[in-house]
């Protein structure tokens, strides 16, 4: 998996273990979000993030994922949230207010609640680039999703200490 990482910021060392993330995906265009999942799962795996520390839930579409974010990042449960959509531009402003409605929400729904909320939704301009970015085995975005999920949760250890649920509510 290729990163965006200059030669100045070296790459963390990551580690899951004990971390709960919440993972919200989009039904539509599920054939790339069903591969965006893939990868997400097997990056998690491979950061020790267990399987019973790994919540799952479906929503229609990407235009969903902020309210459903909110929710589960407003759990007790929940270190992190990763949403998993794929707007593809058609002919019609469509897929502006989608895309931009779910960037805007998730945005919203991780800076309201303190938790991080990963936007992993992509936005491409045909099907075969939402298929290359989503495949496991090329871009992988997914995957690059879990790793910032982990990567923030850690970050917010150190800079705030562990998270309590007092620290979410105001």
């Amino acid at each position: 998996m290729a990163g965006n990482h200059s030669a100045g910021a070296p790459a963390p060392r990551l580690d899951g273990a004990g971390i709960r993330i919440a993972i919200i995906c989009a039904r539509f265009n599920d054939l790339i979000t069903s591969q965006m999942l893939a990868g997400v799962r097997a990056t998690l795996t491979d950061l020790g993030v267990a399987p019973a520390d790994v919540i799952e839930e479906w929503v229609p579409g990407a235009y969903e994922l902020p309210l459903a974010a909110r929710w589960m990042a407003d759990r007790d449960d929940v270190d992190a949230v990763i949403a998993i959509g794929c707007v593809i531009r058609g002919d019609t402003p469509h897929f502006d207010y989608v895309a931009g409605g779910a960037a805007d929400g998730l945005l919203r729904a991780s800076l309201d609640t303190g938790t991080p909320v990963v936007f992993g939704v992509l936005t491409t301009e045909t099907l075969e680039q939402a298929l290359e970015r989503s495949d496991p085995q090329r871009m992988d975005k997914g995957g690059e999703a879990a790793l910032t999920a982990v990567e923030m949760v850690r970050f917010v250890e150190r800079v705030a200490g562990p998270m309590t649920s007092d620290d979410q509510t105001d």
